[in-house]
């Protein structure tokens, strides 16, 4: 279940600051209008995951915040609580229960996902299959499909009202799914840089090769 709260984190950034388009109703100019001159973002979020046969997760929640191009970092905070950070050159996934953090290299984490989107705009066409998938749930919908010979995740739906993300839907191969609710969207706050660094806290376990971590 962890594996896939980072992959919705991933996947998330994957249309953080895509576009330039002015609104329309299509899921997709509203994910241009949304993203237009939008270099940072916060806000908050409840995600719950489903298995291949539909029967229900935990229900976890917190907060996220993401700086372009490549840096984000997803705070869990109940029911358990975990943070992920992408300084923009590794992945850190800490677990304080366990006091174990992985670090991996970031360019590991993107290959065939959404992510590389994020610093080349003709990347969404070349990578992904994008398709409106029309108004439901009060919502519009845009659907991205990796084109990769790999892929991380079967399909990413994502819902937009008022020219926002209020919700995500997407499937791994393995036919788990994921449900995320976004809400209190902050757009361009003054985020700290410490906010995309992450240091082990003294008598954690280092799964990985760290390296350093930040990006100056």
């Amino acid at each position: 279940m962890r594996k896939s709260i980072l992959l919705a984190a991933i996947t998330f950034t994957a249309w953080f600051v895509l576009g330039i388009a002015h609104a329309t109703d299509t899921a997709r100019a509203q994910l241009d209008a949304f993203a237009h001159h939008l270099s940072s973002l916060s806000g908050d979020f409840s995600q719950t995951v489903y298995d291949a046969n539909g029967s229900r997760g935990q229900t976890s929640h917190g907060t996220l915040a993401l700086r372009a191009p490549r840096q984000f970092r997803w705070d869990t905070q109940g029911p358990y609580k975990q943070v992920i950070v992408a300084d923009g050159s590794k992945v850190w996934i800490y677990d304080p229960e366990l006091e174990q953090v992985t670090v991996r290299d970031q360019g590991t984490q993107e290959a065939h996902s959404p992510l590389t989107v994020l610093t080349d705009l003709s990347q969404l066409d070349h990578d992904f299959r994008a398709s409106e998938q029309g108004d439901h749930d009060g919502l519009e919908w845009l659907r991205l499909k990796s084109r990769g010979r790999d892929p991380q995740f079967e399909y990413a739906d994502i819902g937009f009202d008022g020219n926002a993300p209020r919700r995500m839907i997407f499937e791994d191969t393995l036919g788990n799914r994921t449900e995320i609710v976004f809400s209190d969207w902050q757009r361009n706050p003054q985020l700290t840089p410490d906010t995309f660094t992450f240091f082990p806290p003294a008598g954690t376990d280092v799964v990985g090769e760290a390296g350093s971590s930040g990006v100056q």
